[in-house]
């Protein structure tokens, strides 16, 4: 488990993006096969589930809310977030009431998706009124910079941001100044697309250390990033024999050797 300031979560989160649909598109196709996946990955101790008011156009919180019906909600940290269109006061209100409505419970982690021209402050508001009717519990952002979260934490009068979800990954550790922000502030520092796709686990050097430790380069890379203090790695995954592969990374950890073998190789 992790343990930040406001909160305890798993050591890696579920992502939804493509369950249910795409960019606004819902699909029903594989919502059976969907809900089954994110029941087992709970079931495998990935309690936190990341999703988005975008996935499927609602349809991705609509399966997050059926499949974590049979578990206690008090096991589970559900974020989703507000795109940035919705970003006025009363949009943000509008969108978050959806959201809590198609997951069938409350938000444990809300986020503005992305940098959005409707002023920060407005949106700031909006997200502690939420807070203070009980919809949500805790603020973030999503694709912010340092200055930004800066900015956005200036807003705020009786909360603060507890998290930030960005882009992170072996191959591309550009935003390495955020990460820094994070750990300096406590805050939750929720990587996406950490795998790219498949192409982390190619690296060479994950492979000659996943058979020291009788895992796979999967495992060995998403345990990098667990290794990391503030660091949640996000993956997806519909696939069982994927997911029980990505819980695999969890339960145990590199030597501080092999984690900075790894970190200095693919600078």
């Amino acid at each position: 488990m992790k343990v930040f300031k406001h909160f305890k979560i798993s050591d890696l989160a579920l992502g939804t993006w493509k369950m249910g649909g795409e960019f606004w598109t819902p699909n029903h196709e594989n919502d059976e096969n969907d809900i089954k996946a994110i029941k087992r990955a709970v079931e495998l101790g990935i309690t936190t589930i990341d999703t988005a008011e975008m996935y499927g156009g609602g349809n991705a919180e609509e399966l997050v809310g059926k499949a974590i019906k049979d578990f206690k909600r008090d096991d589970l940290f559900i974020i989703t977030k507000v795109w940035p269109t919705h970003a006025k006061y009363e949009d943000v209100l509008k969108s978050a009431k959806a959201s809590r409505s198609r997951l069938g419970t409350f938000i444990d982690l809300y986020l503005l998706h992305w940098p959005s021209p409707t002023p920060i402050c407005e949106t700031m508001k909006a997200f502690e009124e939420l807070v203070e009717e009980g919809i949500v519990r805790f603020i973030g952002l999503s694709n912010f910079k340092p200055e930004e979260i800066e900015r956005a934490n200036e807003c705020l009068k009786k909360n603060e941001i507890t998290a930030v979800e960005n882009h992170y990954s072996l191959l591309d550790r550009s935003d390495e100044d955020t990460l820094d922000y994070a750990r300096k502030n406590g805050i939750a520092y929720f990587s996406y697309t950490p795998l790219e796709k498949g192409r982390v686990a190619k690296l060479k050097i994950l492979e000659e250390i996943a058979k020291k430790y009788g895992k796979t380069p999967i495992q060995v890379a998403l345990n990098w990033y667990i290794s990391i203090d503030v660091m949640v790695p996000i993956v997806k995954a519909s696939n069982l024999k994927h997911l029980e592969e990505n819980a695999g990374a969890m339960g145990w950890k590199l030597s501080k050797e092999d984690f900075e073998a790894i970190a200095k190789s693919v600078k």
